[in-house]
């Protein structure tokens, strides 16, 4: 599973344990009580086994990520398996392995046979690693300024940032990514394609991809090759830069660039618009969003641009809600082992009463999601955009004897409405495909879409 993936975690640090200090989930039971069913018996240890003392850390790792799946997994049964023969038939290629990369592998191979999103095996830093990146002056992945979707069998560009590297250098809306570093996308995206071709979460992986081979040490260059709207080959030598936002740390998370913008768009600007890229540093995208909400008395309308947001704390999906309901409510339910958690959001002392759309496209996921989702539910907002990826379980992450990074659900989630969000996503109100003639023209034809509901509606 990709590192894109693996940051679409409504983390349940947020959720559960109060990711918002004032908006933590409150015990509520099931609208309908689940049946309880017996977990599966523990599997008796195997004789003593002799284990080479340079495979003892990955053994140890592979043991912790089976058991904490057998005592903490939300469905006892494991989806239909067998989860002591699944220990039985894998443990011992850990213990054959011949590398830690081997070893790694098998451990991915024991949390893909649950088929679901928010489990994943990640290597983690080592002293040498951090030295290297010292070395080459990498202060975090360099960006070269611009956002890209697939498109059919194409990457293209949607988003250009005004003064960033794509933009110096001419690179458009619209045009399309042939080649990075002299190898054809074709060639990135076909390995990427294989084993995902009926997945919902495929967009994230090639997104995942060409932002990898794109990104770099900060100050480094790239070549790009794209192919303008005439499809003549434009070959650009792009820069690498700090990425936009500010830089957040997060428990064994990377360090993560945090994007807030806020302006006016639409007829005279009148409508508010706010843009959000990570569900993280809340002690500083919580104030700002109350600042811009309370500030919307004159406001025909809000729009909440959650395209390409991968999710983050789970919390502060409903610290933003409270600004947008009148009356206590709930975005939905987080279903565990141990029992129901309620989303619970608590309207604030004035909160924003006009309308208010949320745009979502196929990389929205998990808090995205559950945000998007809730106050579809609950009649608050009206969804502009692509089915998102349905990649919504909340998730822990913590480190493994051998320094690798684990990732895993520790809950399904269920929306307001009783919708389960996982594997299916949000459907939105409005559907806006993605079209290229669009994006050369320079327009945002999803935005667009949404501003023109507003203008239907009643002033606030």
């Amino acid at each position: 599973m990709s590192a894109l993936v693996a940051l679409t975690c409504a983390c349940a640090g947020g959720a559960s344990r109060g990711g918002h200090p004032a908006q933590a989930p409150e015990p509520a039971p099931a609208t309908e009580p689940t049946p309880a069913i017996e977990p599966a018996a523990p599997a008796p240890l195997p004789p003593a086994e002799v284990i080479p003392p340079a495979r003892a850390a990955d053994v140890a790792s592979f043991d912790h990520v089976w058991t904490t799946i057998r005592d903490r997994h939300f469905d006892p049964t494991f989806g239909g398996l067998d989860w002591n023969a699944v220990r039985a038939e894998l443990r011992p290629k850990v213990i054959a392995a011949r590398n830690s990369e081997e070893a790694r592998a098998v451990l991915e191979d024991l949390i893909s046979r649950l088929k679901l999103t928010h489990f994943a095996i990640m290597p983690g830093p080592t002293e040498s690693d951090a030295a290297a990146a010292a070395d080459a002056g990498d202060e975090g992945h360099g960006s070269v300024g611009l956002e890209v979707r697939p498109l059919g069998e194409a990457i293209v560009v949607t988003a250009v940032v005004p003064g960033g590297p794509a933009a110096k250098a001419g690179v458009k809306p619209g045009w399309t990514i042939d080649a990075i570093g002299g190898k054809p996308v074709s060639a990135l995206l076909g390995r990427v394609r294989v084993g995902h071709e009926h997945s919902s979460l495929l967009p994230l992986e090639e997104v995942g991809s060409v932002r990898g081979a794109l990104g770099g040490a900060v100050d480094g260059t790239v070549e790009v090759t794209f192919l303008d709207g005439r499809g003549k080959p434009q070959k650009k030598k792009l820069a690498r830069v700090a990425p936009a936002g500010t830089v957040t740390q997060f428990g064994h998370m990377p360090p993560l660039a945090v994007e807030y913008q806020s302006k006016r768009v639409g007829p005279k600007g009148t409508v508010a618009y706010v843009r959000l890229s990570l569900f993280f540093d809340p002690a500083r995208i919580l104030p700002a969003w109350q600042k811009d909400v309370a500030a919307l008395g004159d406001a025909r309308g809000l729009v909440l641009d959650l395209r390409g947001n991968p999710g983050g704390l789970g919390g502060m999906a409903m610290g933003m809600s409270g600004w947008l309901v009148k009356d206590v409510a709930a975005l939905g339910v987080m279903r565990s082992r141990d029992g129901d958690l309620k989303f619970v959001v608590n309207p604030q002392a004035t909160p924003y009463a006009g309308p208010v759309a949320i745009l979502v496209d196929e990389l929205s996921a998990s808090t995205s999601e559950i945000l998007a989702a809730g106050l579809q539910d609950l009649g608050r907002a009206r969804v502009f955009g692509r089915r998102t990826p349905g990649a919504a379980l909340p998730s822990q992450v913590e480190q493994l004897p051998n320094g690798d990074l684990f990732q895993y659900a520790v809950a399904t989630y269920v929306s307001s409405g009783g919708r389960t969000l996982e594997g299916n996503g949000v459907v939105p109100d409005e559907t806006v495909a993605l079209d290229r003639k669009s994006l050369l023209a320079g327009k945002d034809a999803v935005l667009d879409a949404a501003l023109r509901w507003i203008a239907t509606q009643e002033k606030p």
